[in-house]
């Protein structure tokens, strides 16, 4: 019992530990070169809701060079930009989502519905990984805080698109590819790639 325990909060706090390297990354690259909120104004991540904490604040920065999969809700698209399995046992999915509708979008539809996360707002929260040869479903991971170790939206206004990420559980080496699924987006695709 001792032994689970200690390993489930080695991975919790490696966990803590990658995004906030993540986050402090991602700030010390961060700018805007249209004059407007340092940022990105509404091109990046919101910033965090009360009681949310800077793990959310920012994602790691997705590669726009390929994108991996690619699904749409109505007037809101997802592409799917990296799934990279990490050496702390963990997944990381990022990529782009644009608003091409005529009315602003949030989000509210991508949060969990568990009780521990409905602080999150407009956020991943909600996303899942599917591995349909293993028959399992991962759902987003949380800090020592049970806030979504994802990204979390501010009003994405019509025409803007914004950078995000998820972190779920790794599955077992073996598996290659899953199934990304958030909202009612249809599943996607991706290829997990592995980490450095």
């Amino acid at each position: 019992m001792n032994f689970r325990r200690t390993n489930t909060t080695r991975r919790a706090l490696t966990a803590v530990a990658i995004t906030t390297g993540l986050v402090l990354t991602v700030a010390g690259c961060g700018g805007s070169d249209d004059g407007g909120d340092p940022k990105g104004g509404s091109s990046s991540s919101a910033p965090a809701a009360k009681g949310g904490g800077e793990e959310q604040d920012a994602s790691p920065t997705p590669s726009t060079d390929k994108v991996l999969a690619e699904t749409k809700d109505g007037d809101v698209s997802v592409a799917i930009t990296s799934a990279t399995r990490d050496q702390g046992g963990f997944v990381t999915v990022a990529g782009t989502v644009r608003n091409d509708g005529s009315s602003s979008w949030l989000g509210a539809d991508w949060q969990s519905d568990e009780t521990e996360l409905a602080a999150n707002g407009g956020s991943l929260s909600g996303a899942n990984l599917v591995d349909e040869q293993g028959k399992k479903k991962y759902l987003v991971l949380r800090d020592t805080n049970g806030r979504c170790l994802c990204t979390k939206f501010s009003r994405l206004r019509p025409g803007d698109s914004a950078t995000w990420f998820a972190q779920f559980p790794a599955p077992p080496e073996g598996t290659t590819k899953v199934s990304f699924q958030v909202g009612a987006m249809p599943p996607a695709t991706v290829e997990i790639s592995e980490g450095e």
